[in-house]
């Protein structure tokens, strides 16, 4: 039996359509837990997953806050971090150096974001998706500094375990550099951080070069 059908079955539950869909959600958004993203933790030990990237990125916007580029509704960026990957709960973890993977991105996380926000109440599901899609599109203050700490996030977890991401699968400085410049929107100072850290990799061998 489903954890869901097992909570439907208590006559509290059973007798509230919207706690239903509320719990429904919430036990459906534990499976974030077993997404293994393809970034290391920063002791080297293994991966980590997406329920802890999630985690990471929360606190990182209530310490890093000062740094956005333009004003943000820090209780918004908060939305919009713990809510960005629940897409991957049906959409995998898609690796973002990995182009064959990233063609069909775009459609596979708008299904799983039209099931997974579908099973909450139309208000709150239309919300978080409505966030969901603001961050994605990178269309606000809001979504693009929380976009920039995804991106610095991994980029930092990479640097501090030596080239791990970008080791393992032979990820060149150029392509690395593509990829991260984004952060400058969000954030000029984490940007400005980020160069360092990356021209650092490059000398330290942490990651290849260009040609």
């Amino acid at each position: 039996m489903e954890a869901s059908d097992l909570l439907g079955q208590h006559p509290t539950i059973r007798s509230d359509e919207q706690l239903q869909r509320q719990l429904a959600f919430l036990v459906e958004i534990d499976k974030l837990k077993q997404i293994v993203r393809q970034t290391p933790l920063i002791d080297g030990s293994r991966k980590e997953n997406d329920a802890e990237h999630s985690w990471h990125l929360a606190l990182m916007a209530i310490v890093l806050s000062d740094y956005a580029a333009e004003p943000v509704d820090i209780l918004r960026v908060l939305k919009m971090v713990l809510i960005h990957d629940l897409v991957e709960i049906d959409a995998g973890d898609t690796f973002c150096y990995d182009p064959i993977a990233l063609r069909d991105k775009a459609q596979r996380e708008e299904r799983a974001a039209e099931r997974i926000f579908g099973l909450l109440p139309p208000d709150q599901g239309s919300h978080l998706r409505s966030l969901w899609q603001e961050f994605e599109a990178r269309s606000s203050a809001d979504a693009r500094f929380a976009d920039a700490l995804d991106r610095f996030q991994a980029m930092l977890h990479n640097y501090l375990t030596k080239g791990g991401t970008w080791r393992e699968h032979s990820v060149s400085s150029d392509v690395v550099l593509q990829r991260e410049t984004l952060i400058r929107e969000g954030s000029p100072k984490l940007w400005a951080l980020a160069q360092g850290l990356l021209q650092d990799a490059v000398n330290r061998g942490f990651l290849t070069r260009s040609d």
